[in-house]
């Protein structure tokens, strides 16, 4: 059975060039409406990816009011249609219009079949690669998501998740290895909520945040009076945590006396709150991460080697970002998936360029970095795709690769300029070549040149 063809709709009343454009492009599906009814019917019905919209429609052929109306009523029913103008009726205002109100593209009339043909062609490119990426957005935390909540696709990242999963079911203590942002906490909430104690608390501290003087009160609680401004009794961490999971986050942060206190909960698993004389039995389980080389602390007299071993029972190592290959790409659709829906609804997905970008960069900051990338990237954001330029790589790509060889040079510049272009006229040849300032004729060239996709 042969591939059904691609719908366009032709929303145009004039009865000639209906019959002119249904029979110029014999790879599409042509669909003609001739007034606003028609053409909701045929938009419902077909749901096109492309449209073709004449703005001098009746009751106004005159004007554009209705072709606007039209052009409305397409946008509110599905945004994610291609709509493109024409208008024979102050062409460059109403154009402009046009596309502040969602339209792809417009054309003059009277009508250039084959320019119009290549407008139409490249919509429906565009369409398609919009629709792969939501698709792939839409499926990234269902496709490639271990630990309940954590997204890879990453052999390494996906052999920590197995090591995690296999040692939830004990009550061994578990201390997660990886530089910062590499995603310890949500590692700690995933071996939680694996493990039999997944109904009871998750608590997590960061040791590092909390001034020396009040991380004793923060992890023990106290007694009502037992210093100046404890007007009542407050449960610590360990204890809310009981019967559930205590997450240490920058544990090489304890100073050395708290450790002493520490390590006598983990051998007797009672505490004693400050100011208090009662021993209060605790089953909490202890999940702890840190940046740090603990084990050059223990060397410098920083950190008790006997805590150590107990908070250490298990040590599973995170490896960064730049070594989870590929895994930049699935985490930034699903950052971008999120952000989008909180902040820039119109935002649907990645420019080829900034995929490039994000795939292609060494991440220093992790995930972290990458998720401040693209909240970032969704704000800027002017068009529908996230270009590589919305994600602030701009002078940072590219800074070791020395070129020596003219030629490469000039490929390699002409290359990044031109993909840049593309990605902020959402791949339009026309808006393209007047952003680099060269005729169509020559970006087409180019194109091929450098074999370069639009």
């Amino acid at each position: 059975m042969a591939d059904k063809k691609p719908v366009l709709l032709v929303i145009e009343d004039d009865e000639g060039l209906q019959a002119q454009l249904k029979w110029a492009y014999e790879d599409f599906e042509v669909v003609i409406a001739g007034d606003r009814d028609s053409a909701i019917a045929a938009l419902r019905s077909e749901a096109p990816a492309v449209v073709t919209l004449d703005l001098g429609l009746p009751p106004d052929p005159d004007g554009t009011t209705e072709g606007f109306a039209v052009l409305d009523a397409i946008m509110a029913l599905k945004p994610d249609t291609k709509v493109i103008v024409a208008s024979g009726h102050g062409a460059r205002e109403s154009a402009l219009q046009a596309i502040e109100r969602g339209a792809y593209d417009f054309y003059q009339k009277p009508v250039d079949i084959e320019q119009l043909g290549l407008i139409v062609r490249r919509a429906f490119n565009l369409h398609t690669i919009e629709d792969e990426n939501r698709r792939l957005v839409a499926h990234a935390s269902e496709d490639k998501t271990v630990l309940g909540r954590l997204i890879t696709g990453a052999p390494e990242m996906v052999k920590v998740a197995r090591t995690i999963e296999r040692v939830a079911s004990t009550n061994v203590s578990v201390m997660l290895l990886g530089a910062s942002g590499t995603g310890k906490e949500l590692l700690a909430q995933g071996l939680h909520e694996a493990s039999n104690r997944r109904d009871k608390p998750f608590v997590a501290i960061n040791c590092a945040a909390i001034p020396e003087n009040l991380l004793e009160s923060e992890l023990f609680g106290h007694e009502k009076g037992a210093f100046t401004g404890a007007v009542k009794t407050t449960e610590g961490k360990i204890e809310s945590a009981n019967g559930g999971t205590l997450f240490l986050d920058e544990v090489g942060d304890i100073p050395l006396p708290l450790q002493v206190k520490l390590l006598r909960f983990l051998q007797e698993r009672t505490i004693e709150r400050i100011g208090g004389r009662k021993t209060i039995a605790v089953d909490t389980r202890i999940v702890c991460a840190t940046h740090q080389n603990l084990e050059s602390m223990i060397g410098e007299g920083t950190f008790r080697e006997d805590l150590f071993y107990r908070l250490a029972e298990i040590v599973v190592r995170i490896p960064g970002l730049a070594e989870r290959h590929g895994d930049a790409v699935l985490l930034a659709k699903a950052f971008l998936k999120r952000f989008a829906a909180e902040m820039n609804p119109a935002v649907t997905g990645f420019a080829p360029d900034a995929l490039r970008a994000i795939d292609g960069h060494e991440w220093p900051g992790n995930v972290r970095e990458l998720e401040n990338r693209v909240k970032r990237a969704v704000i800027m954001a002017d068009g529908k795709l996230v270009a590589a330029a919305d994600l602030d790589f701009e002078g940072e790509e590219d800074e070791d690769a020395e070129v020596l060889n003219l030629k490469s040079a000039r490929e390699q510049s002409d290359r990044k300029v031109i993909r840049h272009a593309l990605a902020r006229s959402e791949g339009n040849i026309s808006s393209t070549a007047k952003l680099l300032g060269i005729s169509r004729p020559t970006l087409y060239d180019l194109l091929k040149q450098y074999d370069l996709q639009v």
